[in-house]
């Protein structure tokens, strides 16, 4: 159930694919087998003789670069650097590259709408239109009055991943609202415009100020900056694929110069920012690249970019802690997050709230997110909250899914259902 099947969503490509598990959720469930303690119980690090291997399966998947981190008791434990950040000068991958994280974007945008619950300005079962209604919204599709926060973050609101013209196609479902899951991107830009509206911030300040700076993930951002700029990898599209255009890297650079003119950095721009200077936008790029003010904005689900350590301290701190501190979601909307709330496919596959989950035996639930940008970036990551340990894996190469799997089931010992969905 990774984001990864090809050819889902249309124009918005590199925004990520869409959940192939719909159906499944009607399945009979099967049992699980009983629980063996000892069989999970060990570092996820890979071996040395994995290690050495692994450059040659980037080959043969045709993947450049590649960033790796573990936790192990809720820490960050490792990480390592393997291959090329950017093909046109050879720069390797390093300790300070940043990776677009694609749909890992999502779980961090979860984890700071729970933060904004926890503080009351949100509330997990309140429409979102009492929030915010965008005047992009169609005007005569009565079920957008009925998704709700939670409905947005367990996938269930019933709306398309991506709109194909969002210039001139208003957003409407294609589903009923908390009846099932409809993966989908637009939900979470929504959620993001309610959470700009209830806090003043854009969304980059909202995360900097409540999650990255606290919990020590300085390199990240999803929007851009100097050091980005400077430290970003590069994609390359799979061997035999049609290069798509690196949509965030073209835009961002297209916008900096706009943003230094009116003096107030990309990572600041709200939706009324995008209203404004979207003219301005078209009139410096190719015809076609700035379609509507969503274009010129940080993204919540697709536009989080930084360096693997950064997304492994963020997972770190959604296991359980012995003591949480005062900006960390409580315990109980933890517990909440990584709960089932929609099935994907009965008794093995949940949606919680900004996670995947997977029931590996009858007590032991593990989460897990996999991204796709542009068909040049894939990522993946998984986490084993009860033993507070977890793996998060960076691409720059659009055959990045083959290798990631390899990683994971050298790291955890086992494969995942999620692979073959």
């Amino acid at each position: 159930m990774h984001d990864d099947p090809a050819g889902m969503i249309g124009r918005r490509t590199f925004l990520g694919a869409a959940s192939a598990c719909v159906a499944l959720a009607a399945l009979r469930p099967l049992p699980l087998r009983a629980a063996d303690p000892a069989q999970y119980d060990h570092p996820w690090i890979p071996s040395d003789a994995f290690l050495a291997d692994l450059p040659e399966w980037m080959r043969a998947f045709g993947v450049p670069g590649l960033g790796m981190a573990v936790v192990e008791d809720g820490e960050v434990a490792w990480h390592r650097a393997f291959g090329i950040a950017d093909m046109a000068n050879g720069t390797a991958v390093d300790a300070d590259s940043v990776f677009e994280c694609a749909s890992l974007s999502k779980p961090v945008f979860a984890y700071l709408a729970l933060q904004l619950v926890d503080a009351g300005l949100l509330q997990l079962d309140r429409p979102l239109v009492r929030y915010c209604r965008p005047d992009y919204l169609a005007k005569d599709d009565p079920r957008l009055e009925r998704i709700t926060v939670r409905d947005v973050l367990r996938h269930s609101s019933g709306l398309p991943n991506w709109r194909g013209h969002p210039d001139r196609e208003p957003l409407r479902t294609i589903a009923e609202p908390g009846q099932g899951v409809n993966y989908s991107g637009e939900a979470f830009y929504w959620l993001q415009l309610a959470a700009e509206a209830v806090t003043g911030e854009s969304l980059d300040q909202l995360a900097r100020s409540r999650l990255f700076e606290p919990a020590g993930m300085h390199a990240s951002t999803y929007a851009w900056n100097a050091h980005v700029a400077r430290h970003s990898v590069f994609g390359e599209p799979a061997p035999g694929t049609t290069p798509t255009v690196q949509t965030f890297h073209r835009q961002w650079s297209l916008l900096q110069p706009i943003a230094e003119a009116q003096g107030k950095p990309l990572r600041e721009w709200t939706w009324e920012d995008g209203v404004r200077m979207l003219p301005r936008a078209r009139a410096a790029a190719p015809e076609g690249m700035f379609t509507w003010p969503g274009d010129l904005l940080a993204n919540s689900a697709a536009s989080l970019r930084g360096p693997v350590q950064d997304y492994a301290r963020f997972i770190a701190h959604v296991m359980s802690r012995g003591s949480r501190q005062h900006w960390e979601i409580a315990e109980a909307t933890r517990q909440a997050m990584l709960a089932p709330q929609m099935p994907l496919r009965a008794g093995w596959l949940d949606k919680g709230l900004g996670w995947n989950l997977e029931s590996i035996d009858e007590n032991t639930r593990w989460f897990f997110h996999g991204g796709a940008n542009a068909g040049r970036y894939k990522t993946f990551t998984v986490g084993d909250p009860q033993r507070r340990r977890g793996l998060v894996v960076m691409t720059n190469g659009g055959g990045g899914t083959g290798v990631y799997q390899r990683v994971v089931r050298a790291a955890i010992g086992r494969d995942l259902l999620a692979f073959d969905l």
